[in-house]
């Protein structure tokens, strides 16, 4: 079926449940509606979590994460996959086989490995299924450094002209394109890079938000490019758009006051959620 012009793009977020609401399926929903996207979402685990970590995983059977996926694409028509969480080498594998049969226009894999908080919340074992099987089904894979050390077998980059060397090595190894996150190096900016699919490499730099609530960024810059490239004319493009809508969710990142006591941050010491929908909700 053809969809009408200005319907929004149907974009499906294959990942975990963060029941606080700043990472995962949540953050992988509020983005895809703030950007103008209709979200639906296949749950490969549930974790017990916080803004201040991760207390327990619970991965869903890979056998009923596979039947989820089945049930939605007999249905939906999906315009893009964004992949976060997957937990398993078991529910690694599901999800490459259900890409390769369906063969969504669009995937965006976000290799996502350890929380923000530091837990862990990929097993050992799915390292290599992911490295050898989702990698390569991915039209744009967003690590960040952490990540990038690890599909690699490395050391993390330490400066700029490492994580480049870096961002082409991912691509070396298979992937089709690939956003290094330098948001983890120092300075008064944030840099990342984008190889695309003729190995060129192009730097995105912007503001360095100076905030403690960071907790979801990952999830929520693949999400954007996953919604907004549909609609883009490239994949810069949609990147450097979802690059933008992520430092506005940390400019106002503080305003929110998700977690510690909810009203009182002197004490506290995890890591809030971005604001999803600061361009929509009135300043108070």
């Amino acid at each position: 079926m053809t969809r009408p012009p200005g319907h929004p793009p149907v974009v499906l977020s294959i990942a975990g449940s963060d029941p606080s609401g700043g990472a995962g399926i949540q953050a992988d929903l509020k983005t895809f509606s703030a950007l103008g996207g209709y979200g639906c979402a296949v749950i490969t685990a549930l974790t017990a979590q916080s803004t201040r970590g991760v207390s327990g995983v619970f991965p869903i059977p890979a056998g009923f994460v596979a039947e989820q996926l089945d049930a939605l694409f007999a249905d939906v028509g999906i315009d893009a996959v964004k992949v976060g969480m997957i937990a398993n080498a078991e529910i690694a594998r599901a999800v490459a086989d259900a890409l390769r049969r369906y063969a969504p226009p669009v995937v965006v894999l976000d290799p996502v490995m350890v929380a923000t908080s530091g837990d862990r919340l990929l097993a050992p074992d799915a390292e290599d299924v992911m490295r050898s099987e989702l990698l390569p089904l991915a039209d744009l894979i967003t690590p960040n450094l952490d990540e990038a050390a690890a599909l690699l077998g490395t050391q993390r980059a330490a400066d700029a002209d490492e994580t480049r060397a870096q961002s082409l090595a991912l691509r070396a190894i298979g992937a089709r394109r690939v956003l290094l996150k330098g948001g983890h190096l120092v300075g008064p900016e944030a840099t990342d890079y984008l190889v695309d699919s003729d190995g060129r490499v192009q730097e995105l730099t912007a503001e360095r938000i100076d905030t403690a609530n960071t907790h979801g960024t990952g999830c929520t810059l693949s999400s954007a490019v996953a919604v907004l490239r549909p609609g883009a004319d490239d994949w810069f493009t949609a990147v450097q758009e979802a690059k933008a809508y992520l430092t506005t969710a940390l400019r106002h990142a503080d305003e929110l006051m998700i977690g510690g006591t909810g009203t009182d941050y002197s004490p506290y010491s995890g890591h809030g959620p971005v604001h999803h929908f600061s361009a929509m909700w009135p300043r108070r």
